[in-house]
């Protein structure tokens, strides 16, 4: 099977998972964890594209997961953690990071965080280097094994 038809079906899988987990993820430390996770990846390579960006926060607003959450929250977080990557990308990333690191203690949402980020990656059929790069990080920030997800 070719790698793009791998990461497609594995992108689905992970999409119908969290699906049936998301009314337990209702909290502000998930929202911001996965805006941060989806900023993260979009500036993965250390800037965002104004197209990566707008292709971001499509998925975001047509993601049954996030929907549980008022889109124009979502929005503003996704903008400020952007803001943040462009700002100073080091120190932004420093944030971000924390962000995610917040669920930690909550396995369960932190994977889903992680598996938001490969979706985001893999949405455009290139889940580069940088991008494995910073789902990689996000995976250390919350204590999960990245070699789980193989990235």
């Amino acid at each position: 099977m070719p790698i793009w038809d791998q990461l497609k079906t594995k992108s689905g899988e992970m999409s119908a998972q969290l699906k049936t987990k998301a009314h337990t993820f209702k909290n502000g430390n998930f929202s911001d964890a996965s805006m941060a996770m989806c900023a993260l990846v979009a500036a993965a390579d250390g800037s965002i594209d104004p197209s990566e960006r707008q292709k971001t926060a499509s998925y975001i607003a047509s993601n049954e997961i996030l929907a549980i959450f008022p889109p124009d929250e979502l929005r503003t977080k996704f903008a400020d953690y952007c803001l943040k990557l462009e700002r100073d990308y080091d120190f932004g990333k420093i944030d971000v990071l924390q962000a995610i690191g917040k669920l930690k203690k909550k396995p369960d949402q932190a994977r889903a965080v992680i598996q938001i980020g490969i979706i985001i990656g893999a949405a455009d059929g290139n889940f580069d280097d940088h991008e494995k790069k910073a789902v990689r990080e996000a995976c250390f920030a919350c204590g999960i094994d990245p070699n789980e997800f193989d990235v």
